[in-house]
């Protein structure tokens, strides 16, 4: 029994907003939210979905998950950055060098992404959203491989990477974390289980991994909060 990737979420202060500029970008369709959030369904063979969820209190420090976006050609390229733009995006300044290849931008709430030239190896028939890249050790690597039952495509110099078996999206760790955690992440992973998983049976399992339960304020829910061994919080929710 493992549970799976439902979504990326990302708590937002304007959800619709902010849903707006990545279904327009990404081309995703607006779905039904199992909460009360805005939910984005995938256009391809991505295999989770985008939430946007109502929250108070406006980002303050860089986000630890990040996309990265592909491209075919230079020309591919900008005409992502031009659309991202032009849908309310904004280059922003995160330390990058100009030899990397890939050009850092933002959403319209600030939470950042990465448009990766083309060439990029690494991200080679990941599709459109190639890589969620976190800020993390080589320990939560290999715990969310454990958790979600993907294997790693990458582990070297305490850099991970873990990848579906079914291809797609990649996940990525680009070794100690860079950056101190302040406060709640604003964006998490969402697993779920199956319709004949036992919830407590998988909490028993994550726990056993290295995860531990955590109390974000969520009261009584039909959902678990737990923090991967880095403190990342993530939800575990009921069958969807």
């Amino acid at each position: 029994m493992t549970s799976h990737l439902f979504a990326v979420s990302f708590d937002a202060g304007e959800p619709l907003r902010v849903a707006r500029f990545w279904s327009g970008l990404l081309g995703w369709e607006r779905g039904d939210d199992p909460y009360d959030g805005v939910t984005l369904l995938p256009g391809d063979d991505t295999g989770f979905r985008l939430r946007f969820l109502p929250v108070e209190g406006r980002k303050v420090t860089q986000n630890r998950i990040h996309f990265d976006l592909t491209s075919s050609s230079p020309e591919d390229q900008q005409r992502t950055v031009a659309r991202a733009l032009e849908l309310g995006g904004r280059h922003i300044d995160v330390g990058q060098r100009p030899e990397e290849g890939h050009v850092v931008l933002a959403d319209p709430e600030g939470n950042e992404f990465c448009v990766v030239g083309p060439g990029n190896n690494f991200l080679a028939d990941c599709g459109f959203v190639g890589a969620l890249s976190c800020d993390g050790s080589q320990a939560v690597g290999y715990f969310w491989s454990e958790a979600l039952g993907w294997p790693l495509v990458w582990d070297q110099d305490q850099e991970t990477a873990i990848q579906s078996p079914q291809g797609g999206t990649k996940i990525a760790w680009g070794g100690p974390p860079l950056n101190e955690k302040i406060g709640k992440n604003r964006v998490h992973l969402d697993l779920a289980l199956s319709v004949h998983d036992d919830r407590e049976a998988e909490v028993d399992r994550l726990l056993s991994l290295g995860a531990t339960r955590i109390d974000i304020g969520q009261g009584d829910v039909d959902w678990v909060v737990l923090a991967d061994p880095d403190g990342n919080e993530f939800c575990l929710l009921p069958p969807q």
